[in-house]
């Protein structure tokens, strides 16, 4: 008598183990991104109230468009050691560790804010707030299967959405009492503390390194990989930053808006980049990642050429500022999507942080760009055609090296 082997499982049946997800995976997605939000919020607090500390304290453009750029400096640059201690420690400690410690410069913010040199000093700690990316990206990644890990991280990356609620909600706080907004803010995130240590937790099967950080840091550098992400996320990242911190002052400047309603016209753009980040890690989990960059980073360098001709604001202008926001924002769920792709799983953490610190550095440069050019041009259109050629060498090294760009590590 003869025994036939038990049948395979057929291929849908395999491809629903792989997809299917727990439920602690949305939990740890959820509290993650609303601590992403709520630190991006923290990073991007001086930006809407920089005018007012202008108008107080008689500084000029490019004074101003310093301030606004130096937390981006340590937000940046800390994302490096941040995600290589992720990959050691885990987020269940680094996340609660590093939203609790962004509350001091917070509160920092309501002596400093009577004198310039003052401010700029709270603002490089501040930066701190900007290095909880560099949690979330490899704490998401190890929860989510490769089928769904682009749409999850791109919702993870909505939490970029802290700048629109800092754009929106700061300066009308700040109206009422001009530490309310600092004290909000601090409150907010010290709530968030408790939550995160309540119920965040490290994937179980999560793979500890065994080598030490500076070990580590080393090999990610030497991947190629990180460094040709990390270009294109300077663009894409780079951009949301610069534009986000730098646009209100940009509004005022040059539409001559109020505050107010400068803040208001910045929150629209980051609730434009939010929305484009699920939908380019959506797009990016159906067709290859580096084809969503490279299209998104065309659409964002037509719009930006538009823009350097200063349009009208009343719909010309809005259109095209909210268009390239947009494309920025699928630009940047996109090229994340990749690096889960090219990564290897125990040094996603150091690798993000790596994408991270660059494309952050990114976002710094270009606020005092634009605020030199327009010191000495009066003029922001040799800094919006800059933007035109970086998103079209991005597009074109997207399409053609990144599409056969695999696991070369």
């Amino acid at each position: 008598m003869t025994t036939s082997a038990p049948p395979s499982p057929p291929a849908s049946a395999s491809r629903t183990e792989e997809t299917r997800v727990p439920a602690a995976a949305y939990v740890n997605l959820v509290v993650a991104t609303v601590g992403f939000g709520l630190t991006f919020w923290a990073w991007n607090l001086i930006a809407p109230l920089a005018t007012h500390f202008q108008d107080e304290l008689g500084f000029g453009t490019f004074a101003n468009s310093f301030l606004v750029a130096v937390p981006v400096i340590v937000g940046s640059l800390g994302r490096i050691p941040v995600g290589a201690l992720t990959d050691k420690l885990g987020a269940r400690l680094m996340f609660p560790l590093v939203s609790a410690l962004t509350i001091i410069p917070v509160l920092l913010l309501i002596p400093a804010r009577h004198s310039y040199w003052s401010l700029v000093l709270v603002a490089f700690v501040l930066g701190i707030g900007g290095t909880t990316f560099a949690i979330g990206i490899p704490l998401v990644n190890s929860w989510f299967p490769p089928s769904r890990r682009g749409f999850a991280l791109g919702v993870f990356g909505m939490g970029m959405g802290g700048t629109a609620f800092s754009g929106y909600f700061s300066p009308r706080i700040w109206q009422h009492s001009q530490d309310l907004p600092y004290i909000v803010v601090a409150f907010c995130i010290a709530v968030y503390c408790v939550i995160a240590m309540l119920l965040i937790r490290d994937h179980p099967g999560r793979k500890i390194p065994t080598t030490p950080l500076t070990a580590r840091l080393k090999q990610a550098g030497r991947f190629r990989v990180t460094w040709e992400l990390s270009a294109l996320y300077a663009i894409g990242f780079g951009g949301i930053v610069a534009y986000g911190t730098y646009l209100p002052t940009y509004l005022k400047t040059w539409y001559h808006l109020s505050p107010t309603d400068a803040g208001t016209k910045a929150a629209g753009f980051a609730v434009l980049t939010v929305i484009g980040r699920p939908i380019g890690g959506w797009l990016s989990d159906r067709i290859h990642p580096a084809v969503v960059t490279a299209w998104a980073l065309v659409f964002t360098g037509i719009l930006s050429q538009c823009q350097a001709f200063a349009p009208s604001l009343h719909w010309a202008g809005t259109a095209f500022l909210l268009g390239m926001a947009f494309g920025l924002g699928v630009c940047s769920g996109s090229v994340f999507a990749l690096v889960s792709q090219v990564t290897p799983v125990e040094q996603v953490g150091s690798v993000t942080g790596i994408v991270g610190a660059v494309g952050g550095l990114g976002g710094f440069v270009p606020p005092l760009v634009m605020g030199a050019i327009y010191a000495g041009q009066h003029s922001y259109a040799i800094g919006f055609g800059l933007l035109t050629d970086l998103a079209l060498a991005g597009a074109v090294y997207a399409a053609i090296r990144m599409r056969q760009a695999s696991r070369e590590v």
